[in-house]
């Protein structure tokens, strides 16, 4: 049941053939509203490479950056590659935003828009749109706590009484003659 949620939280679009955008879109804002966020990229298993340059790019941007939004981005953010084969047996790619920033965009256009010239970030565009199977899915976490008035589960403390030492049967013991 949980790789069946996995997988549905992975439903991306998969862009039409032929259709690979020489740079970013103007999209909207990828904003997280809450204190943690996952975006997930499903990436093509023969292009694992150019999706890990673009990766490259993308935290060179972050740690280059002026801007103090971009830079306390980076600090919380973490990419994780799965071990396991995602969905259609693509590569599964976990950027893990913990703290997520109020207010920031995680766009990554935007991001290498800012830091990179048009004719590098047209290349670096090619290399992303080819890598990936569509755009990210963009997961918003907030942390669970108990609710109020549930009494904590106490364990049993232990016994005070030493166990008894029990003979071991001659059949349960190889080194026993």
């Amino acid at each position: 049941m949980t790789r069946g949620l996995l997988f549905a939280a992975l439903l991306v679009s998969v862009p039409a053939a032929g259709q690979t955008p020489a740079t970013p879109p103007a999209a909207t804002a990828r904003t997280f509203t809450a204190p943690t966020g996952l975006l997930f990229n499903t990436v093509r298993p023969e292009r694992v490479a150019d999706f890990e340059r673009v990766i490259g790019y993308l935290q060179s941007a972050l740690e280059k950056s002026a801007d103090p939004k971009d830079r306390a981005q980076a600090q919380g953010w973490r990419i994780f590659k799965a071990a396991e084969p995602g969905p259609g047996n693509t590569v599964l790619y976990v950027f893990v935003l913990d703290p997520t920033v109020p207010g920031a965009d995680y766009g990554l256009g935007r991001i290498l828009a800012e830091a990179y010239d048009p004719t590098q970030l047209q290349e670096i565009w090619r290399l992303y749109t080819g890598a990936v199977t569509g755009g990210g899915t963009l997961l918003n976490l907030n942390p669970v706590k108990p609710a109020t008035g549930t009494p904590p589960t106490t364990a049993t403390p232990p016994s005070s009484t030493p166990p008894t030492d029990r003979p071991v049967p001659p059949d349960a013991d190889p080194n026993r003659r």
